[in-house]
């Protein structure tokens, strides 16, 4: 069984930043892609970034390409979602997200753990 435990959200105005953190327990045996997706009021849920196993591949959805960054800490079991120059429709719940591969996805369909969700909002 695999938990994933988000932190960071919360408030913030329009050009700051946020981090997020994701908290995972899972058996060291298997390999786990992670990713990042947000849903927002009356939106589904979107891909918004995702990493290998080894940290060394990284993808994310062009809307926030260049002001987002995921990373891994395997050591930590923790994956980071580093938000920069936030705007008001990054407004949304972030979940993290683990796959059973080594390959990365942005189909939240492939995913197989997902955490509850940590609130973000970015004021105008």
């Amino acid at each position: 069984q695999v938990q994933l435990v988000e932190s960071g959200g919360g408030l913030v105005q329009a050009g700051g930043s946020l981090r997020l953190s994701c908290a995972a327990s899972w058996r060291t045996s298997s390999s786990y892609a992670m990713g990042w997706f947000r849903q927002a009021p009356g939106k589904e849920r979107e891909f918004v970034a995702a990493i290998n196993w080894t940290g060394g591949r990284t993808y994310y959805a062009d809307s926030v390409k260049g002001r987002f960054t995921i990373s891994r800490d395997n050591a930590k079991n923790t994956i980071y979602l580093q938000m920069n120059d936030l705007k008001p429709e990054d407004t949304a719940v972030y979940y993290c997200a683990a796959a059973v591969s080594i390959v990365p996805t942005s189909d939240p369909d492939d995913m197989d753990y997902w955490g509850k969700g940590t609130l973000v909002t970015v004021s105008s």
